[in-house]
């Protein structure tokens, strides 16, 4: 039996903007996916998924998720013909969260330890990326994968190659991450997204600007430990996906919320369209506040912790 996991990740500062190039910015969380792997003599694949999971995820995902291991393999050059995964962990299967960039990691990882690929971390990473397609299309720029194999905090910019710096934050920091319920298509919403940036080049020329400059503050923010610094910049990044047009009124609905109940700084995470929100709120006392307002309105939050290595 091999095994292997894979960290959560939220996007701090960039999202959407990513696939223009501009740098994306995202953090490890404390929770997990893992999985396990056993050779069987018979039966085909078989995938059983354990993790909690947003109404509906993982039936929306199965055909992506069979996509992404043929894609594993193809990207290692074996294929098993009989195979039994489990996947588990307290990373719920969400979302916004980087559910398929870690149950992706953790599955590559589980694969070379049960098959003797002595793979490593980069090698993984290049694995779990050609998984990433499946669920996220062409243009998906690897930020999920590489977070979740590497944790702490990833500065990746596009390119040939991707430019990835990696940071870390001086100690964990409490988050919340409140779910809308809404099950994101990363795919659709990029190919609009792309569509609205053709149609109005100078608008969206002007965002990806000040997306640019909020990202390159919010590296010298993070190095800093300037975590009021870093809410107001997060404040600043979601008004610019609003303008995008990449949130939604529950999504709104639950950084009003946040924002109310104290938190530092407030934002969509990953796709947008539904999927999760982040909200910074440092110290325990904090945390379960906003985390409380949220399920006080009927949604489901998430006590997590930023920058886990």
């Amino acid at each position: 039996m091999g095994k292997g996991i894979g960290y959560g990740k939220t996007i701090l500062f960039g999202d959407m903007f990513a696939v223009f190039g501009i740098p994306v910015i995202a953090s490890a969380l404390s929770m997990t996916a893992d999985a396990q792997v056993f050779q069987s003599a018979s039966g085909g694949w078989e995938i059983r998924d354990e993790r909690r999971e947003a109404k509906g995820y993982k039936e929306e995902k199965k055909g992506m998720q069979i996509e992404s291991l043929e894609r594993i393999f193809k990207h290692l050059r074996f294929r098993p013909e009989h195979l039994r995964i489990l996947l588990s962990g307290d990373l719920p299967a969400m979302s916004g969260i980087g559910a398929t960039g870690a149950s992706s990691v953790a599955i590559v990882r589980a694969l070379s330890e049960e098959f003797n690929l002595r793979l490593t971390d980069d090698e993984v990473n290049a694995a779990a990326y050609q998984a990433e397609i499946a669920y996220h299309g062409p243009t998906t720029s690897g930020i999920d994968n590489t977070v979740s194999t590497y944790g702490g905090i990833i500065c990746l910019t596009r390119g040939e190659p991707n430019v990835v710096r990696k940071m870390r934050l001086k100690e964990p920091v409490e988050v919340v991450i409140g779910d809308t319920g809404i099950i994101a298509n990363t795919k659709a919403l990029l190919s609009a997204l792309a569509e609205r940036k053709k149609n109005s080049p100078d608008r969206y020329g002007r965002m990806l600007q000040r997306a640019q400059q909020i990202a390159e503050e919010a590296m010298a923010r993070i190095e800093a430990f300037d975590l009021e610094e870093i809410g107001r910049l997060m404040d600043r990044n979601q008004s610019l996906l609003r303008e995008a047009e990449i949130s939604c009124p529950e999504m709104d609905l639950l950084i009003d919320l946040s924002r109310s109940a104290g938190a530092w700084g407030t934002k969509l995470t990953g796709s947008g369209g539904g999927g999760c929100m982040l909200a910074l709120t440092p110290g325990i006392d904090l945390q379960e506040k906003v985390a409380s307002a949220i399920e006080a309105k009927g949604f489901q939050a998430l006590r997590s912790r930023l920058g886990v290595n």
